[in-house]
């Protein structure tokens, strides 16, 4: 039976970053595009193998089956998410011959507002790309599949990083694969050399020993880290979320998202703020000017050497990557990846950092009247979010999705791209990037405030005072 991709890519908005939560990420326009059928000429190492395990699990429905995304054939140029999701869902579809899929691929921002509007008409594709901030309306609605039994089932659930899940889950239930790939959005960049030079083989664990190194580094006319939260945005996605994390733990925010009681009021978090306050106002740590430059402006610091280290996300690590590869070799094998360092009073997670993956492969809740359609609908969820694509962005782009993948061969790429691999995906634990989830309401109430606390004009109990009033207007 002869395959269909149907590509409504209506003129605007592909992401053009790994990552959609972070404030970084940006958005190009696309072109007008329809297709026959798809490419999978970029398949993994061992693309046999891949849609071998495809074809094993073909199910008994034969028909048609829809699924709606925004991994368009602009946005997979460069973009290994895109491309490895178009790539596996080829390959899905090559091994059924029986299944009819049809693929309505929308540029990004068409895409939210097209599914948006399916939603409120209660006529969903089939599968579709869901947000973590639509989870629990639709989830109420009764628009979207509970999937939590058939999730934990998945012959992948082992390899799965269940922190992705967070977003997607509401009442204790999941109703999402976490889909496409993910970059943190608070890392540390750091000259190992430099720091060497200070007295120290690594970045320090703790702000106590950063403190102490920044007796050193200002002697010298250094800035100890650099950091920029001239959009506002930075405070929030490079370092809050990530700090905060330490004092309140995985859950706190979850309970957030699904409204389950827990508050910005809570004492955990008010300390996280102090902290922050602290660390930017009492500390000769940081930049003077760190809340008039943007990420952009500070990372030119540490790419000058005029500050030892960075805080900021993927693409910052991206460009300084790139850069000194070009301009200053020597600085460049220098590079060295650490985590926020702990507070002295935090005891949460001291080696985590925020990665998320903002959609999740859902299901329309009809398909549960169709079983044999629903059990095609599982497999090629499954399939598209497991070991194939991971796999393959890990193998071709260095990236990571939901399913861990072992023993990748990151051979083939220079010595920085393996060790950031390495260091987001295998060496540390991952935390959610607040402002991936709820809604922009409440993070520019936040967002201005954190400003406002950075600078010593605000409490840390005013500031979360507001976020939760704006909480519970807005969310």
């Amino acid at each position: 039976m002869k395959k269909r991709l149907v590509s409504i890519l209506l003129s605007t908005a592909m992401v053009a970053a790994a990552l959609s939560g972070c404030g970084g990420s940006g958005e190009t326009a696309t072109t007008t595009e329809t297709k026959t059928e798809t490419k999978a000429d970029t398949a993994a190492t061992d693309a046999t193998a891949t849609t071998d395990a495809a074809a094993s699990a073909d199910g008994a429905y034969a028909g048609e089956l829809e699924i709606m995304h925004y991994s368009t054939s602009e946005e997979s140029q460069g973009n290994g998410g895109s491309d490895g999701f178009r790539t596996v869902l080829a390959e899905w579809d090559e091994a059924h011959p029986d299944i009819t899929l049809t693929q309505n691929v929308l540029a990004n921002a068409e895409y939210k507002t097209q599914i948006a509007t399916l939603a409120a008409a209660g006529d969903l594709p089939d599968v579709f790309l869901l947000q973590g901030m639509n989870t629990i309306e639709w989830a109420k609605q009764g628009l979207i599949l509970d999937l939590t039994e058939t999730i934990k089932a998945s012959p992948y659930y082992a390899d799965y990083n269940t922190a992705y899940f967070t977003p997607f889950t509401a009442d204790d239930k999941i109703y999402g694969y976490p889909c496409l790939t993910g970059g943190t959005c608070t890392v540390v960049i750091y000259d190992k050399q430099m720091w060497k030079d200070a007295g120290y083989d690594a970045f320090p664990s703790t702000w106590d020993e950063v403190e102490k190194a920044a007796e050193y580094f200002n002697g010298q006319g250094i800035t100890t880290v650099a950091f920029g939260n001239g959009g506002k945005w930075q405070a929030n996605s490079c370092f809050l979320s990530t700090l905060g994390n330490r004092y309140t733990g995985p859950e706190w925010f979850s309970s957030m998202i699904s409204k389950g009681g827990a508050s910005f009021e809570d004492p955990e978090f008010v300390k996280a703020l102090a902290e922050t306050q602290r660390l930017f106002t009492q500390t000769e740590i940081f930049n003077p000017d760190y809340n008039a430059v943007t990420n952009e402006d500070a990372r030119e610091y540490y790419i000058s050497g005029d500050a030892a280290a960075f805080i900021g996300g993927n693409w910052d690590e991206s460009y300084i990557a790139a850069t000194l590869q070009e301009s200053d070799p020597e600085k460049w094998a220098n590079i060295g990846f650490a985590v926020l360092p702990q507070p002295a009073d935090a005891t949460v997670a001291p080696d985590s950092q925020n990665i998320g993956l903002g959609y999740a492969v859902a299901i329309n809740a009809k398909l549960a009247d169709d079983p044999a359609k629903l059990e095609a609908a599982i497999d090629l969820a499954e399939y598209i979010t497991g070991p194939a694509f991971s796999s393959f962005v890990a193998q071709n782009y260095a990236l990571g999705g939901l399913t861990k993948v072992a023993d990748v061969d990151l051979s083939g790429f220079d010595q920085i791209t393996q060790d950031f691999y390495n260091w987001s995906y295998v060496d540390t634990t991952t935390c959610e990037i607040y402002d991936s989830y709820i809604n922009s309401a409440v993070w520019d109430i936040l967002n201005t405030d954190l400003q406002d606390l950075m600078n010593g004009d605000k409490t840390p109990e005013e500031v979360a005072a507001n976020a939760q009033v704006a909480y519970e207007a807005n969310y």
